[in-house]
């Protein structure tokens, strides 16, 4: 099942999506409503429908979580990426929190931070949390489902942290209506069990910049949420970012520039197909 956050230009509004027959058959509530029922595994059972069906087509898609929801990112976990950075493998999940605000749709176009002349791209697997309670002897069974995300990044910011203090990542990563994520949430179980072993890419303009496979995680999904949650307790609607494998800008020196198309492909979920705004001096 596919859950898309939905606006026709008035109130955003969670639907059930079918992207081939181009219909949303909208449903009631936020996530804390039917989310713990779809992840106990009810299906269509957890929802109530309201209204008519929507041609998919005429709405535009929103970032899949609500503003009370927490966006928790991993970094460091994919060994060839660290290569790109030149530090060593970390001996545990590397977490820090995004601001809400940095979030966009599917289809949105990123805004060029102001601040930055190297703004980078991503891909991630972004795990959707549906429950507040967290088994941390099964963490899968607090996951709603699977996103997409593109952890659009200012590389510049992100080493400007004073010496001693480390990198800057709320600058970096935390920037304005920079941070694609969607198109929909997947629910578990369209997928295996077990931490999902999907391929995942980013093209720049056609070119493919990141070809990899979230198999290649240092620390699976349940890893990821256990390390969390001891930390910050994770609720219903929550985002995980799970980290990029290699060939992100910072390697290769070949950043972001306004008018780029940028596409982000989660095997199993969908694309992000995002342009990059003008850069202007606010």
């Amino acid at each position: 099942m596919k859950l898309a956050l939905c606006s026709d230009g008035g109130a955003p509004f969670w639907a059930v999506v079918d992207p081939e027959a181009d219909a949303a058959r909208p449903i009631s509530g936020g996530i804390a409503d039917w989310g713990p029922g779809v992840t106990r595994g009810e299906g269509e059972a957890a929802l109530r429908f309201e209204g008519p069906a929507r041609a998919l087509s005429t709405l535009r898609l929103l970032a899949p979580c609500e503003r009370t929801s927490k966006v928790v990112i991993a970094g460091a976990n994919y060994s060839k990426h660290l290569v790109e950075f030149g530090v060593a493998a970390p001996a545990q999940p590397i977490a820090f929190l995004k601001a809400f605000g940095a979030l966009i749709g599917a289809n949105d176009p990123i805004r060029y931070p102001p601040l930055t002349e190297q703004l980078d791209y991503e891909c991630e697997l972004v795990v959707v949390i549906g429950t507040d309670e967290i088994d941390l002897d099964a963490p899968l069974a607090c996951v709603l489902g699977y996103t997409a995300g593109n952890d659009v990044s200012a590389r510049d910011l992100q080493r400007s942290g004073p010496p001693g203090i480390g990198m800057d990542l709320y600058a970096a990563k935390s920037q304005d209506r920079a941070t694609p994520v969607g198109p929909w949430i997947v629910t578990r179980d369209e997928f295996p069990a077990g931490s999902p072993a999907l391929r995942l890419s980013t093209t720049i303009n056609g070119e493919v910049r990141q070809d990899g496979t979230t198999a290649d995680m240092t620390w699976d999904v349940s890893e990821l949420i256990r390390f969390v949650q001891a930390r910050v307790s994770f609720g219903v609607g929550d985002l995980l970012f799970t980290g990029t494998p290699e060939g992100v800008g910072q390697g290769s020196g070949r950043y972001l520039n306004p008018g780029d198309l940028v596409e982000v492909v989660l095997e199993g979920v969908g694309a992000l197909r995002n342009v990059v705004g003008p850069k202007t001096p606010t």
